[in-house]
């Protein structure tokens, strides 16, 4: 699905259920504080909104995070159909639509938006490993036949050399392995979706999660406090 609509869907989704959240904290606000004396009405309305600003609050973060990721750290902003993260010899993973392929490439030497064939580049990756300047990876040459399917098929192993920019095909694991052991790398190849994920989160996706979570957390710790005061306030009153 495109990031649009995936966005839109997600959009309905949290409305709808901001709305729910809504009506059931304002109905729940009025019943627990029936008979306060004062403040009642405040209460209700600020725990009828209060879902909805927890919704745009999220929707602010998300933007936020969003834009640094893609702007600045050079990952994808969480959402759609496409996900790339950067490698730390400077190239980039990317895998689109599917999860169990995708592309290593230098993003430097790589025209416009797109990913080329190129020396210093791979494509149908399935499984990689990254070891300082090099780049191990077991691949499909098929992979835009097979995108989709529930296959795992390879028939080529690279050894990329991202210093120089160039790569290595060798036909078979053990010709791969053999390579690896002369240059002091224990092979150990990996889903491309375990890689991606290594390096796709960062500092900053923690600082994003906590922004998040923390502020309306706080909002309805003190929400529950307001109200349970309100309802002590309503025994005062008998009282008297």
């Amino acid at each position: 699905m495109g990031f649009g609509f995936v966005l839109l869907l997600w959009t309905i989704v949290g409305t709808v259920v901001a709305a729910i959240g809504s009506a059931t904290l304002g109905c729940a606000t009025a019943l627990f504080t029936r008979g306060v004396p004062s403040g009642r009405r405040k209460a209700i309305l600020t725990a009828s909104l209060f879902p909805l600003v927890c919704l745009g609050w999220g929707g602010t973060v998300f933007v936020f995070q969003a834009v640094v990721n893609e702007a600045i750290l050079d990952r994808d902003l969480g959402l759609g159909d496409t996900w790339h993260a950067p490698l730390p010899n400077g190239y980039q993973i990317m895998m689109i639509d599917v999860t169990d392929q995708g592309w290593v490439y230098n993003p430097i030497t790589q025209p416009g938006q797109t990913v080329s064939q190129r020396e210093d580049a791979l494509d149908g990756v399935r499984n990689l490993q990254v070891a300082g300047r090099y780049i191990l990876a077991a691949a499909d040459s098929k992979g835009f036949d097979h995108l989709g399917k529930d296959t795992n098929d390879v028939d080529g192993y690279f050894l990329l050399d991202t210093q120089f920019g160039k790569k290595t095909q060798f036909l078979t694991y053990d010709e791969l392995r053999r390579k690896a052991m002369e240059l002091g790398i224990e092979l150990n190849l990996q889903p491309i979706y375990n890689v991606y994920s290594k390096f796709r989160f960062s500092w900053f996706d923690l600082v994003a999660g906590i922004l998040f979570l923390v502020p309306p957390a706080i909002g309805a710790l003190t929400l529950i406090v307001w109200v349970v005061r309100l309802r002590r306030t309503r025994g005062f009153a008998e009282q008297i």
